[in-house]
């Protein structure tokens, strides 16, 4: 069988495809490796886990949710919330679970993609929804495998293992990191190993009242203003704008709110010290919580500063020769953030590779296409907008765009598009011109940054992303026909 659309993986970004894909009418399938949706939030179920945009801003666009226990969204909340929208959508039978795609190959005038058992899938189009945050980072640490307690990634919790009254070592400052010491800080011993410190910007998370829930539910205005309220899409136009100079007042300001968090939650001067950062707010993701800086002052918990030398049989040893000993050891070490489809073998016009494509660092025009790779497209995909703002409203612009190209290649009755070089390397050129000067590029060590130290980024504002995606440029896309193609 032939689909005019191929979408892999099934977490946000996959079901709003398919969501819009149904509606079209085409004929599509849905490839996801693992046993059940949710991407992400599937993979990630670590105690703490809440998300920092506030929830009724994390919902697809047609698809308000009056069910939000709290203003920043549990984990396994978000996680209900798209198997609830799978469900009312009737996507099931569009999906293919258990289906891992090892490689895929443009044949001429279709692609055809080939899973870890063998089975073939053709298709005109394919859209890789699978996103940046599922290929979970080991880091290199000498001796963690002889330590004899359990180890355990953030992205892979083992809900086996006995938290309570336990000594636990949390490896990581990020986003993560802050919500598991959070979580476990009154439960457990905590030993919380800090190689950078963050920014943290005050936040407060209360719940949602029945009564408030009940207004949600009887007024679908309401409920559909809280998705685009103002204040906080001001916030996230305000917040784009201000990275594009890591001087700018507005970076400032949120510098100022950052530090004087920092300056009235900790009271002992050296713990202070410890957690000042030496970088401007914004060059790492911003991290919002509103009990860290309890969480780390509790009796049970400890800062920790000093490098890790090695790990043993008994814990963690740092460099000034103290050994640690735990219980437990948490990675909350991230991702690799630069495999996005990868491993998948995909080859593109006259032989070509994506691993050739992306011999230097993975790019992809407007963060969509790639040149010599036909009607292959990317949603969240290199270059793409990241930050303290909602991906499904980044998602669902994408989309808008994606599914130009796809009805643009339907009527212009061609084989494929795709992004020519010079369209790619102007925007790469003048992209990575913007990301340098930003805030992104003042002088943190942050995941944003590739292996050049530039970051990969989307380095303008939200509205500049928004107004692009409106529509293609179609002088930068390459019409292919089927027999130059096949040539």
């Amino acid at each position: 069988m032939k689909y005019d659309v191929i979408v892999i993986g099934c977490g946000m970004s996959g079901i709003l495809a398919g969501i819009h894909l149904k509606n079209s009418g085409k004929k599509f399938i849905i490839l996801e490796k693992a046993d059940t949706l949710g991407g992400t939030w599937r993979d990630n179920t670590y105690p703490g886990l809440t998300c920092d945009v506030p929830s009724h801003a994390y919902t697809y666009s047609f698809e308000p949710n009056p069910e939000w226990s709290r203003v920043l969204p549990p984990g396994g909340e978000i996680q209900q919330y798209f198997q609830a929208v799978f469900d009312k959508y009737g996507i099931a039978e569009y999906v293919r679970f258990h289906t891992e795609i090892a490689s895929a190959a443009w044949k001429g005038d279709a692609w055809e993609l080939k899973d870890q058992h063998g089975q073939s899938y053709q298709g005109s189009v394919v859209v890789a929804a699978t996103g940046v945050l599922h290929h979970p980072n080991y880091p290199q640490i000498k001796g963690l495998e002889d330590f004899g307690g359990h180890v355990i990634h953030s992205a892979r919790w083992d809900h086996s293992v006995a938290l309570d009254d336990q000594k636990i070592a949390i490896i990581g400052t990020g986003s993560t990191g802050v919500q598991i010491v959070s979580a476990l800080a009154a439960r457990s011993q905590v030993r919380h190993f800090q190689r950078t410190a963050q920014w943290i910007f005050p936040v407060e998370n209360p719940a949602f009242t029945e009564e408030q829930r009940a207004e949600f539910r009887s007024n679908r205005d309401l409920l559909t203003y809280l998705q685009r309220e103002p204040t906080y899409l001001a916030n996230v136009e305000r917040f784009t704008e201000a990275v594009l100079d890591p001087n700018s007042e507005q970076i400032q300001e949120i510098q100022k709110l950052c530090q004087e968090n920092l300056d009235g939650s900790i009271q002992d001067p050296v713990l202070r010290q410890k957690l000042q950062p030496n970088y401007r707010a914004g060059c790492k993701r911003l991290i919002y919580s509103p009990d860290y800086y309890k969480a780390i002052q509790q009796p049970g918990s400890e800062l920790i500063t000093d490098g890790i030398s090695q790990i043993e049989k008994s814990g963690v040893r740092t460099s000034d020769g103290v050994l640690h000993e735990v219980d437990i050891i948490v990675l909350a070490t991230g991702f690799k953030t630069d495999r996005y489809v990868r491993p998948m073998n995909v080859t593109g016009l006259q032989g070509k590779t994506l691993e050739q494509a992306w011999s230097d660092v993975p790019t992809a025009y407007k963060s969509i296409s790639v040149p010599d790779f036909p009607n292959f497209y990317f949603m969240n995909g290199p270059t793409s907008p990241v930050g303290n703002f909602s991906l499904i409203d980044t998602s669902e612009m994408q989309w808008g765009y994606i599914s130009q190209l796809i009805e643009r290649g339907e009527q212009a009755g061609v084989a494929g598009l795709s992004a020519k070089p010079e369209a790619l390397a102007q925007y790469d050129h003048d992209r990575k011109q913007a990301a340098k000067g930003s805030v992104f590029g003042s002088g943190c060590n942050s995941w944003y940054l590739d292996k050049n130290g530039v970051p990969n980024t989307w380095p303008w504002s939200q509205s500049r992303f928004r107004q692009e995606m409106l529509a293609p440029v179609w002088q930068d896309f390459t019409h292919h026909q089927t027999e130059e193609v096949a040539a």
